[in-house]
Order: structure tokens, then C-alpha cells, then sequence
């Protein structure tokens, strides 16, 4: 039997780096430690690059890193690989993958998800233990850290590159595990094109999907014996003005796999973050409490139309918010006046048809991209 364990993100930065100066591992992790100490492997997602880079790639979004020197906390949790595929890898570009690389190499530390190049990125991980092998591919939605050529980047979810590359690893593997960096972002469930995508997926031929990248506890599913984790949460990414949210509770796995047997999973509860930064273990009262909450996102995981419904109303939340960011207003108070309806509409419905099109048509979105995208 093989056991590795997954978590969610992980960003030792703030507080937590902060803390590694006067504190040691043990006042930070020493409870969850044990859940990794009875783990053949741990995957943890490396949700920032280890830099002292200073160059930050153009983005939307912020940029994050932490210290190079809280590597060591990946070391103390028995972490031997991480998974680079997500959407904060190359904030600091090449230079910062670079050192980040060097950094892992000096703990003895492996990675997949992310490389010099869409090869290199897009490699799929062995591990091997007695006469089982187990593939990892680590893919991550696009944003601004995928690449698709020679330039430096993280492994791009594309069904058709997934699906021959769980092709190829099913000749060289007896069990695939796919670790996905997608989702809607603080939403506890996934869309339905999440829930058909992580389908094909196992279809496809994987045995497990691992996902993250909300920051918060989604549900889960077993499909043609397949475990689907839409999302583990944060694992430990400190935020300021963000204590006792969904943000600070997490979930790890963990996967026990057999040759010629379904994946069995064990599941573990935490909290992250709070007032006291590090990562701690669950109550039996609190962890009940948050075994009762998934329960009910696997219910309305497990029935479409629910799950359209729900989707539909979060969609129905984000319209204001995405009519203002279409508006070609720009600034701190001109987008404010225009919410308020102090300001008016100036993209007129012909235009929003337009617009509408040249984004879900698939050839005339090859064409928006690269002609509006100003880092090309």
C-alpha cells in the first residue's frame, strides 16, 4: 500500500514567516504533523514562490512570495514534492522560479506543475514504492502564470494534452492522481463545468483529482470509484483581516492506494491562521461540525440540478461587479459613481453581443487573447 497526503494552499509568508524567526516548527505545525509523519509521500500545493526576487510579472491580481528560508517548514511536515501548478508561481517570474527551484533542491525537495518551459511544466510525476507506481499531473486554470511554449510557466489545464498525458501514464503506472488548480474563488462548490471536466478527467483514466485554489472547503464525490476533491481550502496562507472565515479552515486527505483496488481516503480537519498563526487541529465537536457542512455540499454535488441552481445564484451575485469591470471607467471613484448609477452605462447592449461572442465563440477567443493581452 501507498499512502500520500494532499492539502490546499500553502503560503508561509506574514505572520507565519514572521514567527519562524523567534519560533520553531513545532509551535506552528506540531499538531498536524503527526497526519503527515504516516505518509509514504505529501503533496503539498506551493501557492508562492520561495524569492527574494523583486521583479513582479504584469498581472491582475496581487503578487505573493515568501522567504526562501521557510522551505524548512516543508522539511519538518515530511513534504518530499510540491505541486507548482497555480496561479501565484511566476509572480516573480523566471528569476523567482529559478530560486525557488534552487531552494527545494537544497531541502531535497522534488516538483511538478511548473518548469522552464511547456515541457518541462507539463512532466508528469513517479513515485514508486515496491511494485506499485503511482503518476501525478499537476495542472492549474489559465491566468497568468501558464505557458504553452518555450517561455517559463506553470502546466495549463487542456483536455486534450490531459487526456494523452493520462494516456501515456497509464502504460507506466498502476494508479494516476490529477491535482487541479482551478475553481471559483471563495465559492464552496464547483460549477458544473468543474464537475464535468474533473469527470473526464476520470474517464479519461484517473483513479483521483485533487483539487484547490478556492481558499475555502468545497465538497467532494466518488465517481466510477474515483474520489473528486473540488477542494481542500487553504492549507496555510495567512491574510490579513481575514480570522475565522471559511479562509481559515482546511481539509488534508489522504489517499491509500492498493494495486488493482479502488483509492480508499482518511480525512482531517484544521483551522489556520487565526488569532495564534500556524495550523491546528480540530476539536471532535468542531470537527463534527465541519464533516456536517461537507455533507451538505456533496448532496447538492451529487444532484445536478441543484448544483446549476446554486451556480446560477452566484453568477446572479458577481453581475454588478463584472458590468463594472467591463466599463472602461478606470480609477478609485469614477467605478464607484458608476455602481451607484451616478454614472452611465457606456457599453451599449449591441456592444455587450459583441463582447459575448468574441468570448465564448472558441476561434474568435484565440484572437481576443493574444490581441489584447498587453504583456505580448
Amino acid at each position: 500500500m501507498i499512502k500520500i497526503g494532499f492539502t490546499g494552499d500553502f503560503c508561509p509568508w506574514m505572520r507565519v514567516e514572521d514567527q519562524l524567526k523567534t519560533a520553531d516548527n513545532e509551535s506552528l505545525f506540531g499538531t498536524v504533523r503527526p497526519f503527515f509523519a504516516a505518509n509514504d509521500l505529501n503533496v503539498l500545493d506551493l501557492e508562492c514562490p520561495l524569492t527574494t526576487a523583486q521583479t513582479a510579472i504584469a498581472k491582475t491580481g496581487p503578487h505573493i512570495k515568501a522567504a526562501p528560508a521557510t522551505a524548512a517548514i516543508l522539511q519538518y511536515l515530511n513534504c518530499k514534492v510540491v505541486a507548482t501548478a497555480n496561479n501565484h508561481f511566476k509572480d516573480y517570474d523566471w528569476a523567482g522560479m529559478q530560486e525557488t527551484y534552487e531552494t527545494l533542491q537544497k531541502h531535497q525537495i522534488q516538483w511538478l506543475g511548473s518548469g522552464q518551459n511547456f515541457e518541462e511544466a507539463s512532466q508528469t510525476f513517479y513515485y514508486k514504492k515496491d511494485d506499485l507506481t503511482v503518476a501525478l499531473i499537476n495542472v492549474a486554470e489559465n491566468e497568468w502564470t501558464t505557458t504553452f511554449d518555450t517561455t517559463p510557466g506553470c502546466h495549463p489545464i487542456d483536455l486534450v494534452n490531459v487526456f494523452n498525458q493520462i494516456q501515456e501514464a497509464k502504460k507506466k503506472s498502476d494508479c494516476i492522481i490529477i491535482i487541479a488548480h482551478g475553481g471559483h474563488e471563495h465559492y464552496e462548490l464547483p460549477s458544473p463545468r468543474m464537475k464535468k471536466w474533473y469527470r473526464f478527467f476520470v474517464d479519461a483514466g484517473a483513479n483521483a483529482v485533487i483539487g484547490h485554489h478556492t481558499h475555502i472547503i468545497s465538497g467532494y464525490e466518488v465517481y466510477q470509484e474515483a474520489p473528486i476533491f473540488y477542494s481542500l481550502g487553504n492549507f496555510c496562507f495567512d491574510w490579513p483581516g481575514l480570522r475565522n472565515k471559511p479562509w481559515n479552515n482546511g481539509m488534508m486527505v489522504r489517499l491509500q492506494i492498493e494495486k488493482h483496488q479502488p483509492i480508499t481516503f482518511e480525512l482531517e480537519y484544521f483551522n489556520q491562521n487565526n488569532e495564534q498563526p500556524g495550523v491546528f487541529l480540530l476539536s471532535d465537536e468542531e470537527k463534527s461540525t465541519a464533516m456536517q457542512s461537507v455533507d451538505q455540499l456533496n448532496g447538492i454535488i451529487a444532484d445536478d440540478l441543484l448544483l446549476e441552481q446554486r451556480f446560477a445564484n452566484y453568477v446572479a451575485s458577481w453581475k454588478p461587479v463584472m458590468d463594472t469591470w467591463i466599463q472602461p471607467y478606470q480609477g478609485k471613484y469614477l467605478p464607484s459613481l458608476f455602481k451607484r448609477g451616478l454614472l452611465p452605462q457606456l457599453i451599449t447592449k449591441k456592444k455587450k453581443l459583441l463582447y459575448t461572442n468574441l468570448i465564448r465563440c472558441e476561434a474568435h477567443r484565440d484572437i481576443l487573447i493574444n490581441t489584447i493581452n498587453p504583456t505580448k
